[in-house]
């Protein structure tokens, strides 16, 4: 009888397996310094980006992704371990994320949970040699430290290939050499579209696009005048945003260069996003794999009379978000997600749609349900901001945005300086309602908002 029981069950069991779900794959494609708006699907009349357009009509779109801290090294260490700054400690860029900490990532789940694991590109978190140590725990690394290279094109390479294009040689290396018997796990972080700070061309193309833009203005935002500099705090205009403006956009012919460099290396992380979703179907890999599409963190293209991020204004919090997952039904295909999304979600989102177990130590919460097209009754309408890096250049900033309203407290002047918004009258934030006695209430609501989150968050 136990026999019997057992040869049958040998011959079930080959069966279940076959036609048991492989696990789904998950590819994340994070571009630096990416406007929100800067591309076609978000409604950019000029940027030439028709992959990622392509994976907004497929994917189901978030409107309302923001960073919990709009700088690299940070915004990064929050991606992997899906905690604010103020629980992960990375404030600097020579301070890496520590073995202990390290298993609570989602690179090290995914590994745990038997996936092949890969990073190519800017990883970003860390000095050099943290970030080299760090490659032991991918099964396949081309992960680089600092900037990912001092050049875009370096000018020894007679090949004169842009570093945009060798991460996407990487990412279809690894897509083709994958073992077939393993889920996998793809990161690749794109340094573009980060300038390459103090270079002749700071924002030098691929050759391919080079003069894609020739002969179009690009608008600057309605944001880009004296006006609205002169609106800022004294110290905020003496800070590093400024000195970077006049680096870019101090003239006008200036800025037309500096903006047409920009738009085409957009352009040409588009191209390698394209080449990479394109293997993803020649390997007949894309009916099971999960792609996310987002920025580390926003960025001023001259708002506010300012140059890169940082602060906690809108351009420098926002950043796009594209999740394309093929088991969710046609239906969800395109659609848009009005409710806030952060990049601390991003690590418990990608291991929730794999179904490996969220840490307890991740502070984000999975993206499932809006994805499903549902919103739970208990989901965040505001979220906490803050901004504690390179503090002698960058004035320390912590903030508290809602969907309605933000407050921005500055933390080092004495006395106090503080901003209100009242986003739906007045989304580009132009006039500061923190002084006005008719939203006192407001500013002492979203004050106490602001100590609790401090104290909550640690």
């Amino acid at each position: 009888m136990l026999l019997r029981l057992l040869l049958t069950l040998a011959l079930i069991c080959p069966l279940l397996a076959q036609a048991a779900p492989a696990p789904p794959n998950v590819v994340f494609l994070l571009v630096d310094d990416l406007r929100f708006n800067a591309l076609g699907y978000m409604g950019d009349k000029i940027v030439k980006t028709p992959n990622i357009d392509r994976l907004a009509q497929e994917g189901v779109r978030l409107k309302n992704m923001f960073v919990t801290t709009s700088i690299c090294s940070v915004s990064r260490a929050t991606c992997f371990t899906g905690q604010w700054m103020r629980r992960h400690g990375i404030e600097d860029f020579a301070k890496g994320i520590s073995d202990a900490a390290w298993k609570d990532t989602y690179p090290a789940r995914f590994q745990a949970a038997g996936y092949y694991t890969g990073f190519i590109g800017k990883y970003g978190v860390g000095s050099a040699p943290v970030i080299k140590a760090r490659g032991a725990s991918f099964d396949f690394w081309r992960g680089d430290p600092g900037q990912a290279g001092k050049f875009f094109i370096e000018p020894t390479d007679p090949t004169r290939t842009h570093k945009t294009a060798k991460m996407g040689n990487d990412a279809l290396e690894f897509l083709t050499t994958v073992p077939k018997d393993r889920p996998f796990s793809l990161s690749i972080s794109f340094n573009a579209v980060h300038a390459r700070d103090h270079e002749k061309r700071e924002y030098e193309p691929d050759v391919r696009d080079d003069g894609m833009y020739d002969g179009i203005e690009i608008p600057l935002s309605k944001l880009a005048t004296d006006e609205a500099f002169k609106r800022l705090p004294e110290f905020v205009q003496k800070s590093e945003g400024r000195r970077r403006w006049e680096w870019r956009f101090d003239e006008p012919q200036k800025a037309q260069s500096i903006l047409h460099d920009y738009y085409s290396l957009i352009s040409g992380v588009d191209r390698e996003i394209g080449r990479i979703l394109a293997t993803l179907q020649q390997q007949h890999l894309t009916e099971n794999t999960i792609v996310i599409f987002t920025g580390d963190n926003g960025y001023s293209l001259a708002d506010r009379g300012m140059a890169d991020k940082w602060y906690a204004y809108e351009e420098d919090l926002r950043v796009p978000l594209i999740i394309k997952d093929p088991r969710l039904p046609k239906s969800r295909a395109g659609a848009t997600v009005d409710a806030m999304a952060l990049n601390v979600d991003l690590a418990p989102t990608m291991l929730d749609l794999v179904g490996i177990p969220v840490p307890a130590a991740m502070q984000g919460r999975s993206l499932k349900p809006l994805l499903d097209g549902e919103t739970p009754k208990d989901w965040r309408t505001e979220y906490f901001y803050e901004h504690h890096s390179v503090k002698d250049r960058i004035p320390p900033s912590e903030a508290v945005r809602t969907m309605h309203w933000k407050y921005i407290r500055w933390m080092e002047p004495n006395p106090l300086v503080e901003e209100l918004y009242n986003l739906d009258a007045d989304p580009l934030e132009e006039h500061n309602l923190a002084a006005d006695p008719a939203h006192a209430d407001k500013l002492n609501e979203l004050r106490e908002k602001w100590a609790k989150y401090r104290e909550a968050l640690k």
